[in-house]
């Protein structure tokens, strides 16, 4: 993944990790916040937002008011009583068409023209130029966000919005809107118009933000830098490689479930309840356990507009396995771009057919509760080396490397000075320590004491010093 994000700059987007959002965006935008009066706070929303998001490019707005413009037409045709049932879902395939097709061309375009490229190469046929298009941060999200909406509304789960701010503030929520949680319109509908704001609220979405802020600056930063040094590597022995995959896979995880903290923080002080991301993915015992503790707001956003749709488990085996296989290429293209994010897919595709065949469980089921957590984690831990790896060649090779089919030499035993530092341990050990562990997170912030906010202030101070002396690193989720 690091060629990939090697194309955001340092100024490329507004992150919360950065000295700009938390001693200058952040406050400004709360001490505003609250000192204008509630009917003019959506707006306020929007435009923080949209300063938020076009921090890096001003353009990318225009795509965002795109969808949001068009979902709200299509939302006011299918609410519209006089509507014909053919209009309305002439409207609703209006939006979705909309939306993919944004989400399409920025995303696929430049993958599928280099693969017909090469096909063409091959046949001996002339290529075509392609244009280098630029992936607008978080499109894969507020696109499917705005999405919702339609589908919501054309399901008579959610009314329309009152107006196109209500529906403009949904979409561009800068809290959650560059990495999630995706967030369905119903989930807010209620919330868009009246937000209960309290002391309590502030306290607990300020902690949940600061144990985020947290993860992401002392946990998954310097596990970070471990795991670029072996997947960078030329060569790795054995344990190399399995110390290196450990290590993205605890920094995928403190990345991404700290920016769904920080998101849910923020949200719960500006009024509104996000969906929890995360529960403890680490601690399953099974892949589809495991999909249902990862991502959440994702794997339930496919499961509700995609499998069931396809029919779900209700016309026989043959049929749920190709709908799940379905859904996990598509998820699996939704994360990239790029043949690992495939074959990622039809990997953990291929291992949720394999536990529907077993009736949901695991083929190791026998075993004792640590021993199905460990298999289960090795199992995820060969899919992060396809969803890290640059291409799938990178992929076989490290595979290879984790196996063993590599002699030791002069870099192997460099590498191993490089990872194996005390620092570099004692990072792993407490990561380790916290995503096999029962503690959350977003429950420890419900009840909060003098003893926890000393512990919260002492943990937020020292993650700014942390913060002051660390490089620039965008959250990895930004890509998508």
């Amino acid at each position: 993944m690091c060629n990939r994000l090697a194309v955001l700059a340092p100024e490329a987007s507004l992150v919360f990790t950065s000295h700009i959002f938390v001693f200058y965006f952040l406050p400004l935008v709360l001490f505003s916040y609250w000192l204008i009066p509630p009917r003019f706070r959506n707006l306020f929303l929007i435009f923080a937002s949209y300063l938020f998001y076009g921090w890096w490019k001003p353009w990318f707005v225009v795509l965002m008011l795109v969808s949001t413009i068009v979902d709200f037409l299509c939302g006011k045709v299918i609410s519209n009583p006089a509507t014909s049932q053919r209009g309305r879902t002439a409207a609703l395939v209006s939006s979705i068409t909309a939306n993919l097709g944004l989400l399409g061309f920025f995303k696929y375009y430049m993958f599928v023209g280099e693969n017909l490229n090469h096909l063409l190469n091959l046949v001996g046929s002339e290529t075509f130029s392609i244009l280098h298009i630029t992936l607008p941060i978080g499109i894969s999200f507020y696109t499917f966000q705005s999405m919702s909406y339609t589908i919501d509304v054309y399901r008579g789960r959610a009314p329309a919005v009152r107006s196109i701010t209500d529906l403009a503030c949904f979409v561009s929520l800068f809290p959650q809107l560059i990495a999630g949680p995706i967030v369905r319109y119903r989930t807010i509908a209620a919330q868009l118009v009246h937000r209960t704001h309290n002391w309590e609220r502030l306290a607990s979405g300020a902690s949940l933000f600061i144990l985020g802020f947290s993860k992401k600056i002392l946990l998954a930063n310097p596990i970070g830098a471990i795991a670029d040094a072996v997947f960078w590597a030329e060569s790795a022995g054995a344990l190399q490689a399995w110390v290196g995959v450990t290590a993205y896979a605890l920094q995928i995880y403190f990345d991404f479930s700290g920016y769904s903290d920080m998101a849910l923080g923020l949200g719960r002080i500006l009024g509104f309840d996000f969906p929890k991301n995360f529960a403890s993915p680490y601690r399953a015992e099974s892949i589809s356990e495991f999909w249902r503790r990862w991502h959440i707001s994702l794997s339930t956003f496919l499961r509700d507009y995609l499998y069931i749709p396809l029919g779900g488990n209700r016309k026989g085996p043959s049929r749920t396995y190709v709908n799940l296989m379905i859904v996990m290429l598509l998820g699996g293209l939704w994360h990239g771009a790029g043949w690992t994010f495939l074959v990622w897919g039809a990997y953990h595709g291929a291992l949720l057919g394999l536990e529907r065949m077993n009736g949901k469980g695991s083929f190791y089921a026998f075993l004792p509760a640590p021993a199905r957590k460990g298999a289960t984690f090795v199992l995820v831990l060969f899919s992060w080396v396809l969803f890290r790896a640059s291409d799938l060649g990178q992929a076989g090779d490290y595979l290879g490397f984790m196996f063993g089919f590599h002699s030791q030499n002069v870099s192997t035993a460099l590498l191993s000075a490089q990872i194996f530092t005390p620092a570099n341990v004692l990072h792993i050990a407490a990561a380790g320590l916290f995503a096999f562990g029962p503690a959350e997170a977003e429950p420890w912030t419900r009840r909060l004491s003098w003893p926890k906010v000393m512990a919260l202030l002492c943990l937020f101070l020292g993650s700014l010093m942390v913060m002051s002396g660390q490089a620039f690193n965008p959250f990895l989720y930004f890509q998508f």
